[in-house]
């Protein structure tokens, strides 16, 4: 507040833009980060970018069972859903500072 009680909108409006390149630049850092996530003690592991793109996936083979191939299914459904809630994680860790000085509940379209 400027004195006599008037509203500075020049310090607001410098305010915004900081606080719109910090959430730009955390949103770029979140989408080059690689995440994991495992199922089966380990047996699969799914690398993922936090923008969800699946980067790799690792099968022990002593969990490939011809006989069973549901189990092997669930087991890759896991460890990339392990993968994604990581990368929801990292959002919200890197992104949770930031939303409390947009207005809302920390909301933030996309994460």
């Amino acid at each position: 507040m400027e004195p006599g009680g008037q509203f500075d909108m020049q310090a607001l409006l410098a305010q915004a833009q900081q606080m719109q390149q910090a959430v730009m630049e955390a949103q770029q850092e979140i989408a080059a980060s690689e995440v994991e996530g495992e199922a089966g003690g380990g047996l699969v592991r799914a690398k993922i970018r936090a923008t969800g793109e699946v980067l790799s996936l690792t099968i022990d083979p002593k969990i490939v069972d011809p006989e069973d191939v549901e189990t092997l299914q669930d087991l890759v459904i896991g460890a990339i859903n392990a993968a994604m809630t990581n990368a929801q994680d990292l959002a919200a860790e890197r992104l949770g500072p930031l939303a409390g000085g947009l207005g809302g509940g920390g909301a933030l379209p996309g994460f």
